[in-house]
Formats: C-alpha cells, structure tokens, sequence
C-alpha cells in the first residue's frame, strides 16, 4: 500500500461481478479507486490492456467472488485526510463474514465518540470491498447506509457469510 498522492496516467477496467459493473481505476505503478455500480465514475482513458496493478485488483476481486479468497493483497493509493486513512485501512482488520458497527470501529482507530466521523470516513472509502466497509453495521445490528446501496452490502455480507460457514459463494444481485 502507497499513500503518495501523485497521479500518473489513469486507466479504467470494467470488471463483471454478482452484484454488476465494477470499474478499477489505477496507473502503472497502483489501484487507485473501485466504483461500485451505482457509482458513475467521470470518463477516464481506458486501456484494452490495463497496468498490472489494475489487473491485479481484477483477479483477486474474481477470487473473492468465487469464494476463494477472504481478504486483499494489492498494492493502492489512499488519498483523503490521515483520519480518513486510519478509518480504511482499519477496515481491512475487519474479519471477513463478520461485522462491527460504527461506534466499534471508532474506538478501533482511537476516538470513541467519533462514530458519525468514523460513518462518514467510511462512506467515502474509495476502494469498497478491498477496504470492506459493507463489513461496518449500524449499533442496533441494522445495515446502516452503504454508498452501493443497502441490496449490494446485503449480497456482499450474505457472500461472506455462505462462504464463512462452509457453503459456496452466493449468486444473485
């Protein structure tokens, strides 16, 4: 993981999921950001053939998708505020199939009454599912809000789960 905030050229790569069109941006040298699909990432040069980083991204978010891999190893760039990046890459420490709820993750990056910061940091992750914010529910063990809308975090977190309990990957939007 980098946290420069210099961009090179920028590459799209649209990839097929269970839960539609996700769209990896990065350069040569890192991932960047991932849209979900009910984002609409602005135009960016696209490359038939995408840098290996972008790349990369694609073929472990296949791996996730098919139930084979729990958790990211990728080299990215997180551009936001230094609370912003202590909330993301808490993320990741999230256990895959499992939750914590806003005021959990809070106390987890060292400010206890922070949870509607510590909702909104998470609201701007821009590498969802790698960072898993779907992974973060509301304290009454509601699903909160999600930036892919409340049916993509409910398939995400019901793929994990099927998997975590021995079962295959969930297929459905």
């Amino acid at each position: 993981m980098t946290t420069a905030t210099t961009t090179e050229k920028t590459y799209d790569l649209a990839l097929e999921s269970p839960i539609g069109t996700l769209v990896l941006r990065g350069d040569d040298r890192t991932l960047v950001q991932l849209f979900l699909p009910s984002q609409r990432p602005r135009p960016r040069r696209s490359a038939g053939d995408a840098p290996a980083p972008v790349q990369e991204a694609a073929r472990q978010l296949g791996e996730y998708f098919a139930g084979v891999r729990r958790t990211f190893s990728l080299d990215f760039e997180l551009e936001g505020t230094e609370f912003q990046r202590r909330v993301w890459l808490a993320l990741a420490d999230i256990p895959y199939g499992e939750t914590i709820s806003y005021g959990e993750l809070a106390r987890t990056v060292g400010h206890p009454n922070a949870y509607r910061a510590v909702g909104s940091a998470n609201g701007a992750n821009p590498l969802a599912i790698i960072l898993p914010c779907h992974r973060v529910i509301a304290s009454d063990g509601s699903l909160g809000g999600y930036g892919g809308g409340l049916a993509t975090k409910r398939t995400l977190l019901d793929l994990e789960r099927s998997v975590a309990a021995g079962g295959g990957p969930a297929h459905g939007r």
